[in-house]
């Protein structure tokens, strides 16, 4: 894989640049900077570098449709005040434009075209359209390693047609994920929520032969509270898992990786409701098992104790609600503290926990948070992403 910091000299050169700003919005305003605070370094690398850049995003599902809803626009906005530089929206038709007319004077170094999904062979992965793409730049980087997962036009096949580089934090994400599936420190200690089993259980499996202990927490624990004989009350679950919770017992025995889950928990009667501490073979019927308990709070914390490496993938609990939160919190705390005598190597990644961490303020406290939700678990499931392959 070529990396961009590797190419001398950038001076003048037309640089297309994927990135992931897919940022939530509500009522128009943007929710959450994550994203867009995480392309900085490579904007700024390139800015230092004197390139011009076209910066190719796309925001939510358009399905091949124009969507003023789905403008990057807002996102330029929001940009021009971090980078100090102005950026103008290209709204043209991507097929009628012409390399040598993007940038309109000397001074302008950034552009952005319009959401790249409004065109359905974004997603199609089309040749010509990849081709018309790549006619627009010099050299092509992939810092969006988000998006990775994806067969799609700007992210894969655009490297058919022009000298293709990976990214600052594309690298960045690659050696992190790498220090905790390949090359491990251990002790290896993965802490794994989310509501649905099966949808992770491909990284389950896979992580099980490399790591030391597998933590449940947040929904998965409830399926497995159930499979052991315990109530769970109103919680939410899935059904069938029973068949794919003994194998994940098999395989861990097999491989001499511990399985933790709850020994108590906190329970409310609704989501938005107040907490009470229970055993877990106390849960009643109508309860909702919401957040882990202090006993397992303690238990976890031990095992991070020990631990040299930490791979955290969901939520403890219902964080939303601050009654549910503690389990998540003290999670944050411990590996915060571990991480900042330098003591473990960690890695925060997915939606919910970027959201969470975020919340608690202990972003920085990670030696790397993922935004990628996809791609993060497919990597982690040992699938060859389509945008790493294209860059290799």
């Amino acid at each position: 894989m070529n990396f961009i910091k590797d190419i001398k000299d950038l001076d003048e050169k037309i640089v297309l640049l994927r990135l992931d700003l897919n940022v939530p919005f509500k009522n128009g305003m943007i929710i959450d900077e994550t994203r867009i605070n995480k392309i900085l370094p490579i904007l700024n690398y390139l800015i230092k570098k004197k390139s011009k850049i076209i910066v190719i995003s796309h925001v939510g599902r358009p399905k091949g449709k124009m969507n003023d809803k789905l403008s990057l626009l807002p996102i330029c906005e929001n940009l021009e005040k971090k980078i100090f530089k102005k950026i103008r929206l290209i709204k043209n038709n991507i097929y009628e434009l012409k390399k040598i007319n993007l940038f309109k004077n000397s001074e302008e170094q950034i552009v952005f075209l319009e959401n790249i999904r409004f065109y359905n062979e974004e997603e199609e992965n089309d040749s010509n359209f990849s081709k018309q793409l790549a006619s627009l730049g010099d050299l092509f980087v992939n810092d969006a390693f988000s998006c990775s997962h994806r067969a799609h036009s700007s992210v894969s096949k655009i490297t058919k047609f022009l000298p293709s580089f990976a990214g600052l934090q594309f690298e960045t994400e690659i050696k992190a994920l790498k220090k905790v599936t390949s090359e491990i420190k251990k002790p290896i200690t993965c802490i794994i929520g989310g509501s649905k089993i099966s949808t992770k259980i491909p990284v389950i499996k896979n992580l099980i032969p490399k790591f030391d202990n597998i933590i449940f927490v947040g929904g998965m624990a409830n399926n497995i509270l159930k499979f052991k004989g315990h109530s769970i009350g109103k919680s939410i679950q899935e059904e069938n898992c029973e068949l794919i919770i003994n194998d994940i017992f098999k395989l861990s025995k097999n491989y001499s990786c511990n399985i933790i889950f709850p020994e108590d928990v906190a329970v409310g009667k609704a989501m938005e409701g107040e907490a009470k501490i229970k055993e877990v073979n106390d849960v009643g019927k109508n309860e909702l098992i919401l957040d882990i308990g202090p006993k397992t709070i303690n238990k976890i914390n031990n095992v991070i104790e020990l631990s040299k490496t930490i791979l955290w993938n969901g939520p403890a609990g219902y964080f939303e609600n601050s009654n549910f939160a503690k389990g998540s919190f003290e999670i944050g705390k411990k590996i915060a503290e571990k991480n900042k005598s330098s003591e473990i190597f960690s890695v925060a990644g997915g939606g919910d926990t970027v959201a969470l961490i975020n919340n608690i303020g202990i972003f920085n406290s990670f030696n790397f948070v993922s935004t990628a939700g996809g791609a993060f678990l497919e990597y982690l499931e040992g699938k060859e992403l389509p945008g790493i392959k294209a860059l290799n």
